[in-house]
């Protein structure tokens, strides 16, 4: 059984030194945890502010910067499928894509207390659940979804 692919990209002018086997671990962990272990692929793109912005006033269209962003390639959990995933050509899931902002990420944890590494697996493991077809706008989805990333991040070692 081959094991997901996550492709990272970190826009370089941030100027960061991350650990990628890190970030790779967490959203590997996060599809292991949701049975997600069969050939997957996703990426994970670091950006700043302004990247992040442009892509949500694009796609979502809010004029304002976010700190995590998904485009997911699967149907929400909301909409009525017998499978997630539908068999592709290559055999290959292509779940999507998470973007993060790295400087909203240290402005959270900043404002949380919360160290930067605890900060990005948090925003990692949300992306991911949203590509997976998880949401938070009903008070349901959104205990559902807090429930799944503290457990996440419970194993993770994030507590």
């Amino acid at each position: 059984m081959t094991k997901p692919e996550i492709n990272i990209s970190v826009k370089q002018n941030l100027n960061i030194c991350l650990n990628e086997n890190q970030l790779q671990e967490i959203v590997l962990k996060t599809l292991e945890i949701e049975g997600i272990v069969s050939a997957a692929e996703m990426g994970l793109v670091i950006t700043d502010n302004k990247t992040i912005q442009k892509l949500n006033r694009t796609y979502r269209g809010d004029d304002k910067s976010t700190d995590v962003l998904a485009f997911h390639m699967v149907p929400s959990k909301n909409q009525e499928v017998e499978s997630p995933f539908v068999d592709p050509p290559d055999g290959i899931h292509h779940l999507g894509e998470v973007v993060i902002s790295y400087p909203q990420a240290v402005k959270q944890a900043q404002q949380q207390g919360n160290s930067i590494e605890r900060e990005l697996s948090l925003l990692i493991v949300h992306g991911v659940l949203h590509l997976l077809g998880y949401d938070h706008e009903l008070p349901h989805e959104n205990q559902q979804m807090r429930a799944k990333e503290n457990k996440i991040l419970e194993v993770l070692d994030f507590t």
